[in-house]
Formats: structure tokens, C-alpha cells, sequence
């Protein structure tokens, strides 16, 4: 039998049949490895790269300001260039403001922009509101997927400017896809619970129905367009919501009802025969409004954007009522009134994080 005589094992190489490395080999792998370490460190952070491609790491940048300091700052680098002629400006003062024009995407909306003010002059009362809500939000939970809603608000000025297809008379959320009537899959879960729950909502409906529609009895409303809300503004009719407890529960199982905002309500919608309302756009693109049938007659439709729907009894519409709309019932005395469930559910394209935005900023206490 064969026994090695060293006590020391032998190398990779010469186990596997290579032949060993030679002294030169060892000193480029530590240049090739001290280079691929260099090359990393020098790529900039993800999400930081300038629109135009120009990127500057980090070291760059402190050498830049290092020799600005080391010169005397602004003023002797302004003065020392007197003689060669060009004319050095001072830096201007950041603000931490949206980026519109240095974002042409439309994705870094709170991109620090130099010399922009901090939030249009012309703005309304009611827009300078919102934007102190949307800051004191920030101040809480920070500016994390704010981006839309920074830029809604400062564009509050420009809503009369909007498509007179979809012009929303309270707030425009920007880059939202919108059509007049949305698929049922954009919230198939609270479509089929409405459907699958139609039976006890009617039955609930007929019954405060039978009772007199009475602004006494909870109704409310002009005449012709009569309501029995559940909720109003974001806040709950304790009273209605007793007088019909499963259809109030099934509003607490829905998932993306709309139910701490003013933005936002849920209720039983009468339109009596003969009565056309037209020409009247929502308060906002952020929410679609659900329309399940309860007692349809044939004359009745429903057109938005230039898109007529009729409804349907025990199936839900998907609308999204910021789009110009006009609602008619062209049937006779003898139909009856039309009635459907309308309830308030979040745009599938609103963010959770803008969702609890827009629930603070809207807050009905405020």
C-alpha cells in the first residue's frame, strides 16, 4: 500500500489534473477582483438615475463639493472666473417640490426642483386645505407613495382644463386608466357578494319602501331622485343602517368600499318616471360607483361618456361617474319608480398607501 509522506494535503490543481498557477496569474486575479469591486461601488443607487442619463456617484459629487469648499465657496469661485469671462451664478435654493418638468414620465413627482414654488398661487382655499391635510399626512407617515396625490393637488388649478368628456368638479387622481364602465373583474369579489346577496337586499329595500318615502322615514332628497342612504359622506345613518342590518353587513364585508372618506357613500336610489337628469359629472376619478338593479322597467338608461347601459335586476354595473352622464326614466306613471343599490368602491389603480391618503385628507371630521 501507498502512503503520502507530506501531512499536507495537495492543492485543487494538481488533484484535478491542471497544472499549477504560475506567479503572474495570482497578481491579475487580485486586479480583476479589486476592479469588479470598484466598478460596483461606483454605480449609482437604484431609483436615483438623472432623467437626461448623466449619472454622478457619490465619491464624484463629495470631491466636486470638497474642492468648492476648498476654494472658499461660491463667491471667490464667481470672482476667480471674472478674468476668463464666464459668469458663475451662486447655487439656487432647493425646495422639495414635484418634478414635472425634469420628469417627463411623470414617475418622480417629488423630485427637489430649483427656485419652484411651493404650491401655486392661484390655488383655492379649498386646495390650499387639502394640501395642508396632505402634508400634516406626511408629517405622520411620510411622502412613501404620495407621488400621485402631490401631483393631483397641484394641479387642483387646472381641473376646469380637463376633457369635457371627464372633468371631476372635487379631485382628479392623474395616471389613472378610465373608462366609462368598467369590467366586473376589476372587483369580482364585492360584484358577486352584492349579487349573492340580492334577495336580502331587496327584500330590505321593498320593506322601507312600503313605509313612505319620508324624509321623516330617512328619505332624502329632491323629488323624483329620492335616496335612503346608509352612508353619507363617510359617515354612517345610524338609524337607516338598523333599518336594514344585512344589507349594512354586507356593506362591512365588502373589500374596497369606500367608507371612512367623503368621497364615498352607500344607499337605496329612487328616479321617477318622466324624470331625465343630465349633463353632471362626479366629485372624482379615484372611486367607481357600483349599481346593483333592484326594480328595473325597460325605459330606463343609463349613458355615460357617450356609453348607454341599462340596468339589470340582481346584476351590478361598474361606473365611473366622473365621465359626463345623464340618467333617464321614459317609462310610464304606472312602471314605477326605478330603484338600485349604489355603492362606492376605491379605482382598482388606487394604491393602498393613496387609499389611506385620501381617507386622511378627506376625513369628514375636517
Amino acid at each position: 500500500m501507498h502512503w503520502w509522506a507530506s501531512p499536507f494535503p495537495l492543492p485543487l490543481c494538481a488533484e484535478l489534473g491542471f497544472p499549477p498557477l504560475n506567479g503572474l496569474l495570482w497578481p491579475l486575479l487580485l486586479l480583476f477582483l479589486w476592479y469588479c469591486y470598484r466598478m460596483g461601488s461606483d454605480l449609482p443607487p437604484p431609483g436615483r438615475a438623472h432623467p437626461g442619463g448623466k449619472h454622478k456617484s457619490g465619491a464624484r459629487r463629495f470631491m466636486m463639493l470638497s474642492r468648492g469648499a476648498a476654494s472658499g465657496g461660491p463667491r471667490e469661485a464667481a470672482s476667480g472666473s471674472e478674468g476668463s469671462g464666464v459668469q458663475q451664478a451662486p447655487p439656487p435654493c432647493i425646495s422639495t417640490q414635484t418634478g414635472e418638468d425634469e420628469d417627463p414620465d411623470g414617475r418622480e413627482y417629488l423630485t427637489p426642483v430649483p427656485g419652484r414654488p411651493l404650491f401655486p398661487a392661484q390655488a383655492s382655499a379649498a386646495g390650499r386645505k387639502l394640501y395642508a391635510a396632505l402634508q400634516e399626512y406626511a408629517k405622520r407617515y411620510g411622502w412613501v407613495g404620495m407621488g400621485r396625490i402631490h401631483k393631483a393637488l397641484r394641479e387642483q388649478v387646472r381641473l376646469s382644463d380637463h376633457s369635457t368628456i371627464q372633468r371631476p368638479h372635487l379631485f382628479f387622481l392623474p395616471d389613472v386608466p378610465s373608462v366609462p364602465f368598467f369590467p366586473r373583474d376589476a372587483h369580482r369579489h364585492d360584484i358577486e357578494l352584492l349579487e349573492a346577496q340580492y334577495p336580502l337586499i331587496l327584500a330590505e329595500f321593498q320593506a322601507v319602501y312600503q313605509w313612505g318615502v319620508d324624509s321623516k322615514l330617512g328619505w332624502s332628497g329632491p323629488k323624483g331622485q329620492t335616496g335612503f342612504p346608509l352612508y353619507s359622506a363617510g359617515v354612517c345613518v345610524a338609524g337607516n343602517c338598523r333599518s336594514c342590518p344585512y344589507t349594512y353587513r354586507t356593506l362591512l364585508s365588502l373589500r374596497t368600499f369606500i367608507s371612512s372618506n367623503s368621497l364615498g357613500g352607500a344607499g337605496f336610489v329612487l328616479l321617477g318616471p318622466g324624470v331625465t337628469l343630465g349633463g353632471s359629472y362626479g366629485p372624482t376619478n379615484a372611486r367607481l360607483r357600483c349599481h346593483l338593479g333592484l326594480q328595473t322597467p325597460p325605459l330606463c338608461e343609463l349613458v355615460v361618456g357617450g356609453e348607454p347601459q341599462r340596468w339589470s335586476e340582481g346584476h351590478c354595473l361598474l361606473v365611473d361617474d366622473s365621465f359626463l352622464h345623464t340618467i333617464s326614466h321614459k317609462g310610464p306613471p304606472e312602471d314605477g319608480p326605478r330603484a338600485i343599490f349604489s355603492v362606492d368602491l376605491w379605482h382598482p389603480n388606487v394604491a393602498a398607501a393613496e387609499r389611506q391618503a385620501l381617507d386622511f385628507i378627506f376625513n369628514p371630521d375636517l
